[in-house]
């Protein structure tokens, strides 16, 4: 019980922890949902060698640990003279770090669009620009909304990580909560719960999606 009153009291910490932590979440989703795009377009679309350069620099990115990513950004950057804060680092990791699994999931839904409806709409004479924007990337958009959720979710749980670069998120938030007032525990459940019902929000919205695609294409 005393814990819960402990949690209770430090409110603030942890809505300012919640508030960083979506913040975060949102502009990763901001920058790095049309970089996504790009990058499945630039795999689909450019010459061979840009193709494959491009892919190399994905699957890269894919490889390489959120945490050293991070390290790399907040501690190795400033090495060539670009210094971040930790909140801005956090977002650049974060983007960086999203956006390589982005255009992959882009990627295979663009690949999922059936062909009849590309070559009816260029049928009736539509520009590549408009091509994309009225039949390519509505069908992408429902059609990777689930895996997007996903992502967001992933997003969300690495977010945590960048406490060890002193960005002042949820779990920040929990771990500051525990030293000052010597709660081992219930500052840390706290931040469980809080993550629970950030993921159940997104889990949501991606049901919502869903339905919508039934209701569109059967």
């Amino acid at each position: 019980m005393s814990g819960i009153l402990v949690s209770w009291q430090y409110r603030d910490v942890f809505l300012w922890g919640v508030a960083n932590t979506l913040s975060l979440v949102l502009g990763c989703l901001v920058l790095s949902v049309p970089l996504g795009i790009l990058g499945a377009i630039m795999l689909t679309e450019a010459p061979a060698p840009l193709r494959r350069l491009f892919a190399e620099l994905v699957d890269l990115l894919r490889c390489v640990p959120f945490l050293l990513l991070a390290y790399v950004v907040y501690y190795g950057l400033p090495e060539l003279g670009l210094r971040l804060d930790p909140w801005w680092a956090g977002l650049v990791s974060l983007t960086l770090y999203n956006t390589a699994y982005l255009v992959e999931i882009f990627r295979a839904a663009f690949l999922g669009i059936a062909r009849d409806n590309i070559e009816a709409a260029q049928a009736f004479g539509l520009s590549r620009s408009l091509l994309y924007r009225r039949i390519i990337l509505p069908q992408v958009a429902i059609t990777a909304a689930p895996v997007i959720g996903n992502q967001v979710i992933t997003t969300i749980r690495d977010s945590a990580l960048l406490m060890i670069i002193t960005v002042q998120e949820l779990t920040f938030a929990a771990n500051f909560v525990s030293a000052n007032a010597f709660a081992p525990f219930a500052p840390f459940a706290a931040a469980v719960g809080l993550y629970l019902l950030m993921s159940l929000a997104i889990e949501a919205g991606v049901r919502r999606m869903e339905r919508m695609r039934r209701v569109r294409y059967g």
